[in-house]
């Protein structure tokens, strides 16, 4: 049985320690249920596919804190260009790609790719040279603590289920907010 979202994530709050933690699309609408912590930043753009390029800025910026990105496969394969230039990029960034096989926040459509598609694999052709594939609660359970600690990149592809009828979330306070408060608590 997959894992849902929440679940995933919860294992992800359970590990994340002093890192950003960077939601983008279903992400940003559950992670603020779990954590309201002034390193949360929830990344809605108009387009998708970008919220790994973002970790990588702020992990290169932050190199103490490290930043976990929080992608959807949908986003994941908009620019799939992320993963090259994060192999390039030694830093502490992880990207959880959360697979539920659709574009959720525009309609639940499933994508080209649906149950063919290995991230892992793919990060790996790219040059990312630590990548991890958990299909249940239990194996993500297991293996979180070591996928989401040492050296960057990492990428890691959790198989979700999907969330019925999404739409793309609103962010939890206006963007200038985030960035104030991301900021404060970074000291910079």
């Amino acid at each position: 049985m997959l894992m849902t979202q929440r679940q995933a994530l919860e294992v992800v709050l359970a590990r994340r320690g002093e890192r950003i933690v960077v939601t983008t699309m279903s992400s940003a609408g559950l992670w603020p249920q779990l954590s309201q912590s002034p390193l949360d930043f929830a990344y809605i753009p108009s387009a998708m596919g970008h919220a790994p390029s973002l970790g990588l800025g702020l992990a290169l910026a932050q190199p103490e804190h490290g930043v976990i990105v929080l992608n959807g496969d949908g986003c994941a394969l908009m620019s799939l260009g992320n993963l090259v230039t994060l192999a390039h990029h030694p830093a502490r960034i992880y990207v959880v790609i959360l697979d539920n096989g659709q574009y959720e926040v525009t309609g639940g459509q499933a994508h080209a790719g649906v149950g063919h598609v290995d991230y892992a694999m793919i990060a790996r052709g790219a040059g990312i040279k630590r990548t991890y594939a958990f299909a249940t609660l239990a194996e993500w359970q297991a293996g979180a603590r070591e996928a989401l600690s040492g050296v960057g990149p990492v990428v890691i592809h959790l198989k979700v289920e999907a969330l019925p009828n999404q739409k793309t979330p609103k962010a939890p306070c206006p963007m200038s907010e985030q960035i104030r408060r991301l900021q404060e608590a970074l000291g910079v």
